[in-house]
């Protein structure tokens, strides 16, 4: 099974890491753009911003593109405290989907390792429940 990974990246974290993923997995990833409108069930990463906030970008991507999306992560900063990789938080409070992961910066390949894990942890957990998502 292909894997989708949409995300989200301002400084460069979030892409260095799905980078890292796509190295490791072959899984197809897509950077979120304002007019992005996906077709295929994914996973969202993204980053944290501000205060522990869900970046403008991604909020705009949920609105349109939520019904695809089957877990949010988030990459942070553990100096922000309990608003280390909030955003996930947040995302997952709105739409009701599950954090899968919070990782720090770029995050190390052992944090690329355990996100794959997390990924197939979902897979065998929910089968191929994929059918309301279409």
């Amino acid at each position: 099974m292909q894997d989708w990974i949409y995300y989200d990246s301002k400084t460069g974290n979030v892409d260095r890491f799905v980078h890292k993923l796509k190295a490791q997995t072959g899984w197809f990833v897509q950077r979120i753009t304002e007019d992005l409108s996906v077709s295929q069930p994914g996973h969202l990463i993204t980053f944290t911003t501000g205060r522990g906030e869900i970046p403008e970008s991604t909020a705009k991507f949920m609105q349109q593109n939520a019904t695809f999306i089957k877990s949010v992560s988030a990459s942070g900063n553990r100096n922000w405290g309990l608003n280390f990789g909030r955003a996930a938080d947040i995302v997952s409070t709105l739409y009701d989907l599950p954090v899968l992961f919070k990782f720090e910066l770029s995050g190390s390949m052992s944090d690329v390792q355990q996100f794959i894990n997390k990924i197939n942890e979902y897979h065998e957990y929910h089968g191929n429940e994929e059918s309301h998502y279409c």
